[in-house]
């Protein structure tokens, strides 16, 4: 009964960790890296065709990313989830699964150009769409039988749609444990969304730091502060550019500007104009409005049962197609400009930027964590300028951060979430942070609150059954900048096929002698085929 621990780790993206127990392999997320990637995150110990379960705690893709690449190498078992988090990993996969494909695609022009060789995307459409066909929806509070000795639970925990902490039950040769693993955890008070819930035993915690060495300010008022933001913006004839995560934070802020709309908070501007630029975003909104029951909060509930739609106003332009988003770049009358990607890593906001950046009237407001290494974070540190789309654009525009509209608790929201636990954890893993932040929390948990926790590094491996370190995870750095890694040349999935054959073998042993035969001689003749 062990756990690995394979991505977040004194880092803040690429969530995964294994669990080997019960003769079972699972996973607790399968997120792709995003900016800066400190640490040579360690290989999955097993052959994704070997993976029997992926538990997701929520769906962005710094915790989901990689699971249609699982399924890529092998991977045919199932995803547990809850709902809401299924329906916006049908939209965020296939998104994901877009932006591959066009870099792969722009990536290889280049390379025909300077002979350069052929770029492989880490997985396509068909992979995103496929992997869908093996997720199993939850329902938050509900105990779900994986098998006999495996039971597990998703409670919500208030950072996104359908987004939850896991409690997983284990049962092994008379041992049985149970493990926490927290997910990102919310904020409270925010809108849309419930308020985190609280869990309140468990042998082994597994738990995120984003924000374990800072608190937000309590005092703010996000409604005022935002529409202080875009009145000077706007009047002094600027566009307000928001990079923001197309999934949750969008629609936050489009809750907030209904309600500055709605109490005529900005009365010189009562008709100003809000572009969401990003389909994936129009798409995401679109899934809030079908979840509206299991988890919207009782302040945006009162607001459906008068009919008010808490996500929408006049004003509010959509655009969809790339013809929208470029004419809103034409359009000169100042207004809003929402678009993601929220760290300004890719999609359209790279281009709102372009126009927007130079130009000293307008304003960029981040309203979601900077990741490091990220374009946003960089201009958010003050860089004087950045190179978008090989031109190197000056920063002269205002920039902004609005911290209390952040989706993850501060560090009393999470020292709050751990001190529930009563009697207190055998251990507490912290994850999900940056190197010191990762340090600092866990100091703050031994030192201030007698816990005994623990920062694991990528690689790390625990026993399960009394806390102990069986090995040592990689304190290695590297310097180099990636986006995720890159292991997907076609020979390494090649190979990630054949460890597939191999499982798909061992799962015929007993077969009928005359089924065998046959299965056999057709390996042998793809072997007589591609024997060089």
């Amino acid at each position: 009964m062990q756990i690995t621990f394979l991505g977040a780790d004194h880092e803040v993206t690429g969530s995964c960790h294994y669990l080997n127990a019960c003769g079972r392999h699972i996973l607790i997320d399968c997120g792709m890296e995003q900016g800066n990637d400190v640490y040579e995150n360690q290989e999955l110990p097993v052959n994704a065709a070997d993976v029997d379960y992926v538990l997701l705690t929520h769906a962005h893709i710094d915790h989901s990313g990689l699971i249609p690449l699982l399924y890529v190498n092998g991977f045919r078992g199932k995803v547990f989830t809850t709902k809401a988090s299924m329906d916006l990993c049908q939209i965020m996969l296939r998104d994901s699964a877009h932006i591959q494909m066009f870099e792969a695609e722009w990536r290889n022009r280049k390379a025909r150009r300077s002979g350069g060789k052929e770029f492989v995307p880490l997985y396509d459409l068909e992979a995103a769409e496929e992997v869908m066909k093996h997720f199993v929806p939850c329902a938050y509070d509900a105990m779900v039988e994986l098998e006999e000795n495996i039971h597990v639970r998703f409670t919500d925990v208030g950072h996104l749609l359908g987004s939850a902490s896991i409690e997983v039950w284990l049962k092994e040769d008379d041992i049985s444990r149970k493990v926490v693993f927290s997910g990102d955890i919310g904020n409270q008070n925010k809108p849309i969304i419930k308020d985190p819930m609280y869990l309140s035993e468990a042998d082994f915690v597994v738990m995120e730091s984003t924000y374990g060495n800072r608190n937000h300010n309590d005092t703010q008022d996000s409604v005022a502060e935002l529409a202080s933001i875009i009145e000077r913006t706007l009047k002094r004839g600027g566009n307000l550019v928001i990079p923001s995560f197309a999934v949750g934070r969008t629609q936050e802020l489009l809750y907030y500007i209904r309600k500055i709309k709605a109490d005529n908070v900005i009365p010189d501007l009562p008709d100003f104009q809000v572009y969401i630029d990003s389909p994936l975003a129009v798409e995401a909104t679109n899934v809030f409005n079908k979840n509206v029951e299991a988890c919207f909060d009782e302040e945006a509930m009162e607001l459906v049962k008068q009919g008010i739609n808490p996500i929408s106003f006049p004003g509010l332009n959509l655009a969809v197609s790339s013809v929208e988003s470029k004419n809103i770049n034409f359009v000169s009358e100042p207004k809003v400009i929402i678009s993601a990607s929220g760290m300004c890593e890719a999609g359209r906001i790279r281009h709102h930027l372009k126009h927007n950046l130079w130009r000293p009237e307008c304003t960029i407001l981040f309203v979601g964590y900077q990741a490091n290494g990220t374009v946003g974070r960089a201009i958010l540190e003050g860089a004087k300028s950045i190179k978008l789309f090989g031109e190197e654009i000056e920063i002269h525009a205002e920039i902004r951060k609005m911290e209390g509209i952040s989706g993850h608790a501060d560090k009393k929201g999470l020292l709050h979430w751990i001190n529930e636990f009563s009697p207190k954890p055998q251990k507490v893993f912290v994850v999900h942070g940056e190197d010191s932040v990762c340090d600092e929390f866990t100091a703050c948990l031994r030192n201030e609150y007698g816990l005994n926790a623990e920062a694991p590094y990528t690689g790390g491996v625990y026993s399960l059954v009394d806390g102990s370190c069986i090995e040592e995870g990689n304190r290695a750095k590297k310097s180099r900048r990636t986006t995720t890694k890159r292991a997907t040349e076609v020979f390494e999935r090649l190979m990630a096929a054949g460890r597939r054959l191999l499982t798909v073998i061992s799962h015929n042993e007993g077969g009928a002698n005359k089924d065998l035969a046959k299965f056999t001689d057709q390996i042998n003749a793809l072997c007589d085929k591609w024997d060089r």
